[in-house]
């Protein structure tokens, strides 16, 4: 056993004094000036060598929340949802935080024939990711983007968004939004606004960026380029993508790629990263640990997850919370699966403490 006031090999305190251990009459004294000592508190705001998480590892099964989804198209109409969303809450955090990570919001949203989810913009950015349906879109600053199952679509922080559907059937897509870290911030609100008019090029910004490493000649020495050029990746290509990468890559590399500004090269979005991989079947996939945390949604195929010791068995639609700093493998089976990532790593990137290791 330690003595009190013990010391480590590098000097520091084995255990700091606890609140208890002041005079009461002190302690009432800087209470009633709203002050507090940090030396009770300072391992649970600085832990040793790891962060402390609340977030678990787990997952959000598509086929159980699908029919609860649809069911909330019959309860409430769009006019009193004006986003119908049903929020992926990781168990650690609780229902009334509205998060999968501390860093990232995730819900399932469902749009119905001849709907529209009206104008408006907000604080906190957001994507949108396809997850079945057509007839639906989206419409950001007069761009009106078709939406089909895996496209990516980006809605960036005080960018007028609106959504609709033209076609039959449930149209369902997953949102993902820096919401908790704006929020945390007291920064979070939306202002509404009228129906936008559409500019007659639809779809405007991924024809212009079709091709890597082809940009309107116009781009060249311009001294102000705009700041989201892509606002839709089609999932077409992607994967497409993906499979040409496949081909050249050696079966121990990662086949993923990165959805980035096509004029900058630099992650679309400021705070959240996104990427997709094909994940080859029969072999294991273990990322670096990172102090980012990250949600994966399952595009296609079937497999299992081992995050921190705990395995998760997905398919198609499924979508998966990865905690900061978890030990990883990823294993596709029967055949390749495809997986749609997303992680606070430009956040935290530019904070300056990004890791991997």
């Amino acid at each position: 056993m330690n003595p009190p006031g013990a010391v480590n090999s590098l000097g520091h305190a084995e255990s700091l004094g606890r609140l208890e251990d002041l005079p009461p009459d002190y302690v009432k004294a800087i209470h009633d000036l709203s002050v507090a000592p940090l030396w009770p508190q300072l391992r649970g705001l600085l832990p040793r060598d790891k962060p402390a998480r609340a977030t678990q590892p787990f997952m959000w099964r598509y086929q159980d929340i699908r029919p609860h989804l649809l069911r909330a198209g019959e309860l409430t109409p769009i006019e009193k949802a004006e986003r119908r969303v049903l929020v992926l809450c990781n168990p650690g955090h609780g229902l009334d935080k509205l998060v999968a990570t501390p860093t990232i919001y995730v819900g399932l949203q469902l749009i119905l024939p001849g709907e529209v989810a009206p104008n408006h913009r907000h604080t906190p950015t957001a994507v949108r990711f396809v997850i079945e349906g057509e007839g639906g879109y989206t419409t950001v600053n007069g761009e009106k983007c078709p939406m089909h199952k895996g496209d990516l679509i980006l809605t960036p922080a005080l960018n007028w968004h609106e959504h609709g559907h033209e076609g039959s059937g449930p149209v369902v897509w997953l949102d993902a939004l820096d919401l908790p870290m704006v929020y945390a911030m007291e920064a979070s609100y939306a202002i509404e606004g009228p129906n936008q008019q559409v500019r007659p090029e639809e779809d405007a910004s991924q024809t212009k960026y079709r091709r890597a490493g082809l940009l309107p000649y116009a781009s060249l020495g311009a001294a102000l380029r705009p700041k989201y050029p892509q606002i839709r990746f089609p999932w077409a290509d992607v994967r497409e993508a993906l499979g040409a990468l496949a081909a050249v890559t050696p079966k121990d590399e990662a086949v993923r790629l990165a959805y980035v500004n096509p004029e900058t090269g630099l992650p679309c979005l400021a705070t959240l990263g996104f990427s997709a991989q094909r994940l080859r079947a029969g072999q294991d996939f273990n990322p670096r640990r990172r102090s980012a945390s990250s949600v994966i949604h399952v595009i296609e195929g079937r497999g299992e997850s081992v995050i921190d010791g705990t395995t998760l068995a997905w398919s198609e639609g499924d979508t998966l919370a990865i905690p900061t700093h978890a030990a990883v493998t990823h294993r596709a089976q029967g055949q390749d699966a495809y997986l749609f990532h997303v992680d606070d790593a430009p956040m935290q990137r530019a904070l300056g403490f990004y890791e991997d290791f």
